[in-house]
């Protein structure tokens, strides 16, 4: 794959690459037009469109990497409202994009260490194994150890406010979102965006989770070195696996193993979710490894969201089918959890209020069993044709949609991805409360 010697840092060079993909944009649609009298087929017609658009966006966002690309990985999770098109090519932004020249990767490891890291190290590759939207990772030896560096690109940090300025009101658009009351939507992806951008920070919540999940069955952890690391720069074992989303692609997984995998899976969040209540907010295939001895290794905790208190116990609350079917109950977690707002009309009450009883019907459904099986394709096909139902009311483009608490975000993230993996595993029936009967570690 070729290399980048350069990365656009200045707001002006990032925009001029994102404008010059919104040309190519409009060049799609009058093939699109075009197409629309040729083919006889309508479908196939905006298929192709999809397809263009989808790769000419993903090649801008690939070269700017950082925070557009962040975001773009984050939309590839959205399998219910993005076109298949963006969500096959954005996933590529899990692991696949343009690594950066050896030259740049030396000019780092002198601007932080004082020396190239062929000096840090006994042995270290310049060509990256692995580049994603925020880092790469190359490959090292130190005392017979071999090790994962993760280095940051250059100008990913300053770029995230000029990055959400400029992909703001396509998002507000795509999601129906009024520019009033949006700041905090908007400020909790910045923060956990910067966040993500602190490899100290890392390093010390990654080893955390750690010492807080040791005695979860299936798992594993690297160790993290902090003598080879710093902001821009994270130093871990290498962990042999194979990529979540390759190993789920195989066709002689035996039924057991997806079954194991599966419950460790879950098990990992609920645990996390319920007894923790922090949660790795991260969950697509790119950060996870399964072992040959079938652990499943977790490598990446850059995103992590603490869930206070006062939004967990409501949320979890409308986990509950009897509290769903409360009415005056169901109404009142609502307005706690910022669905609903005071100066709603009647009929944008009525509407969220029936919108949030049917999804947190579906989406909840496994909370209600002791067993649910994540191989039922039923149950994905029912969300994804909510999925449909909702994005396409034009109802929805009247009414105030900047609705719920920005906690929301990050937590629903992190159901969805949750639930992806869940389903691309179909694990079969999984035990739902395991959590309750887990060690807790010793700082709870």
């Amino acid at each position: 794959m070729k290399t980048l010697d350069k990365i656009p840092k200045r707001k002006i060079e990032r925009v001029g690459n994102l404008l010059k993909a919104g040309a190519k944009v409009g060049i799609n649609y009058l093939q699109y037009y075009g197409s629309r009298i040729s083919l006889e087929d309508e479908e196939t017609a905006k298929e192709q469109l999809h397809k263009n658009n989808a790769l000419d966006i993903y090649d801008s966002l690939k070269t700017l990497k950082g925070s557009a690309l962040k975001i773009a990985q984050m939309l590839s999770m959205e399998k219910n409202i993005m076109p298949q098109a963006y969500v096959e090519t954005f996933s590529l932004s899990q692991f696949s994009v343009p690594p950066l020249s050896g030259a740049l990767i030396k000019k780092t490891f002198r601007k932080y260490f004082g020396k190239n890291p062929e000096a840090l190290f006994d042995t270290f590759s310049v060509e990256a194994i692995n580049a994603a939207s925020i880092g790469q990772v190359h490959q090292a030896e130190k005392n017979g150890r071999r090790l994962a560096v993760k280095i940051q690109y250059p100008g990913v940090r300053e770029s995230i406010s000029s990055d959400l300025a400029i992909v703001k009101p396509i998002a507000m658009k795509m999601f129906h979102i009024k520019k009033e009351g949006s700041a905090k939507y908007f400020e909790e992806v910045e923060q956990k965006l910067l966040e993500e951008t602190d490899y100290l920070l890392e390093l010390e919540r990654s080893r955390q989770f750690a010492h807080d999940c040791r005695e979860l069955p299936g798992l594993r952890f690297p160790g993290y070195y902090p003598e080879y690391s710093c902001d821009k720069v994270l130093t871990m074992d290498w962990m042999e696996g194979v990529h979540f989303s390759e190993f789920v692609q195989r066709t002689n997984n035996e039924p057991e193993c997806l079954h194991a995998l599966g419950q460790t899976l879950w098990d990992f969040y609920m645990y996390q979710m319920h007894v923790l209540k922090r949660l790795h907010a991260d969950p697509h295939p790119g950060n996870f490894l399964v072992s040959a001895s079938h652990e499943l290794i977790v490598i990446d905790f850059g995103c992590i969201k603490e869930i206070p208190p006062e939004f967990y116990i409501p949320y979890f609350e409308l986990a509950i089918s009897s509290h769903l079917n409360n009415p005056r109950f169901f109404e009142e977690k609502l307005y706690e959890l910022e669905i609903l707002l005071p100066g709603d009309t009647n009929e944008e009450k009525a509407f969220f209020t029936t919108l949030f009883h049917d999804m947190l019907t579906l989406f909840t459904r496994p909370f209600n069993e002791e067993f649910f099986d994540f191989s039922d394709e039923r149950f994905f096909e029912a969300i994804a044709a909510m999925g449909q139902r909702y994005a396409s009311m034009s109802q929805v483009r009247s009414m105030n949609t900047n609705r719920g608490s920005k906690h929301f975000i990050y937590l629903n993230r992190t159901f969805f991805g949750l639930y992806n993996m869940m389903h691309a595993l179909r694990p079969g029936r999984i035990t739902i409360r395991n959590y309750e009967r887990l060690n807790r570690p010793a700082s709870q």
